[in-house]
């Protein structure tokens, strides 16, 4: 057996298999005394069944896969370490973390959740809709700073099953998104051109950073590390980068972003220079992504093919990000009252939402949104650099109790629709489907705390009982 700091290098190195990295995994976690026998004492329980819990969760951990310093299995060592209950892999157009993600998750003893977040079209469903809703959903930014009329989704809860349809049908979307930032690329060059930077080497800079050749996917934030490793080449860090962004870059700096891009000493500075250009700098030589957002109900329809769960990822008014990537912006807050049926309309059942990022008077008011049109509530909180924390206290709030049962609810869902679609939380054939989702997601969350996601019988055990309770 290696040593500890041995299989932590593995588990971390987005170059190794994922076969390897969860060789490692399993490893540390027995050194580290975090796997499932040393927490049963070998009796093959559930290691979650006997943790005394956090009711802290994260269902939107993006990985190496789309941009994030962590490997499915060191975003799982993260969640665990930190505490959490339950931790889920959403990547940009991408589920070639899903497998690593749910091994590694029963590797530790937690639950997990999988999926992907992409962005989508409105165009083409606003016209079956009146002319105000038509402009409404495509006139208008509504969670997504960069464009108007196309918005962020999650598809979440996939189960393992789904692997290679979903993986066809994100396929053009990744080739598609590819070539789009291989333009910026070349509109990046231009203006460090102009400033006398080393210029971009596509295939070597972001291409090859990138795990776009085992299903992941090149994201602007690949673009953007590489013009901040081309700043960084030629202007020290410190106040002398901060100085140098605000003369030639022209940007405006906030308080939190001036002190850290300051600090010469940041172990982060790559990642905080892509978010302080994210949110004041992308837009220079952003392309709207037109040709890789395919029709928002040709992915509803894939997810209730698959016997997923479509989300839509409610952003609200910005005032200052959290990650220093989004500047403060007006988004669907002044019109959320006629949004939401529309959602429903458009066929999404549930709405995700980060607790950390809104205030308690946005997320009150979603609430009650959500519970008046019957939708399910979806937590996480977007990780995708190294300064953010995994655990999210708001969800330990009376307010916040509720995305708990969810999450489990979501646990239960991907484990039981993995052995029969029938069983998916929103599909029609499920023999609960007629009970209002209150009620399914309560029966589901028991089921979710209860399950040993290592063990085949008990998964049977649980679908056979679910089908036995609800029969006519």
């Amino acid at each position: 057996m290696r040593d500890i700091h041995d299989a932590e290098r593995v588990v971390a190195d987005p170059g190794a298999a994922a076969e390897a990295r969860l060789a490692a995994l399993a490893d540390l976690a027995r050194l580290a005394g975090m796997s499932r026998g040393s927490e049963t004492g070998g009796s093959g329980n559930t290691a979650t069944a006997l943790r005394v819990r956090s009711g802290e969760s994260n269902n939107h951990i993006h990985t190496c896969y789309s941009f994030s310093p962590y490997t499915p299995a060191s975003a799982a060592l993260a969640a665990r370490r930190a505490g959490l209950d339950v931790a889920g892999s959403v990547d940009h157009d991408s589920y070639a973390a899903a497998a690593e993600m749910r091994a590694a998750c029963a590797l530790l003893g937690i639950g997990s959740v999988t999926g992907f977040e992409l962005r989508v079209s409105l165009a083409a469903a606003a016209a079956s809709f009146p002319e105000k809703t038509a402009r409404l959903l495509t006139e208008r930014k509504l969670n997504n700073p960069d464009s108007a009329g196309i918005i962020y989704m999650t598809v979440q809860g996939v189960p393992a099953g789904a692997q290679v349809e979903v993986d066809a049908f994100l396929l053009p979307i990744r080739r598609a998104r590819l070539a789009r930032t291989r333009r910026m690329a070349q509109r990046a060059n231009e203006l460090l051109s102009s400033l006398s930077l080393p210029t971009i080497d596509f295939e070597r800079d972001i291409l090859a950073a990138s795990k776009f050749a085992d299903g992941g996917t090149v994201t602007e934030r690949h673009l953007l590390a590489a013009v901040s490793r081309s700043i960084l080449s030629e202007v020290a860090p410190g106040p002398i980068l901060t100085a140098w962004l605000e003369e030639k870059l022209s940007l405006v700096l906030s308080a939190s972003q001036r002190r850290i891009l300051s600090d010469a000493s940041n172990p982060y500075l790559i990642y905080d220079l892509l978010g302080t250009l994210k949110a004041g700098f992308l837009d220079r030589i952003f392309i709207q992504p037109r040709e890789e957002c395919v029709d928002v109900r040709a992915v509803i329809d894939l997810a209730a093919r698959v016997g997923a769960i479509p989300a839509y990822a409610y952003l609200g008014d910005v005032a200052e990000s959290p990650t220093g990537d989004k500047k403060a912006e007006k988004f669907e807050d002044d019109i959320l009252d006629e949004l939401i049926p529309v959602l429903r309309e458009l066929g999404f059942p549930a709405i995700t939402y980060m607790p950390p990022r809104n205030t308690k008077a946005q997320l009150i008011r979603l609430q009650g949104l959500c519970a008046r049109y019957g939708f399910m509530e979806i937590s996480g909180v977007d990780i995708n650099q190294p300064r953010q924390s995994f655990n999210c206290p708001e969800l330990r709030m009376p307010e916040f109790r509720h995305l708990d049962d969810a999450t489990w609810a979501m646990v239960a869902h991907e484990a039981l629709s993995s052995l029969d679609r029938r069983l998916g939380l929103f599909s029609s054939d499920n023999p609960a489907a007629r009970a209002p989702i209150s009620e399914r997601i309560a029966e589901y969350a028991k089921v979710g705390r209860e399950l040993d996601l290592s063990d085949p019988y008990s998964l049977k055990m649980q679908a056979q009982h679910l089908f036995e309770e609800h029969r006519p």
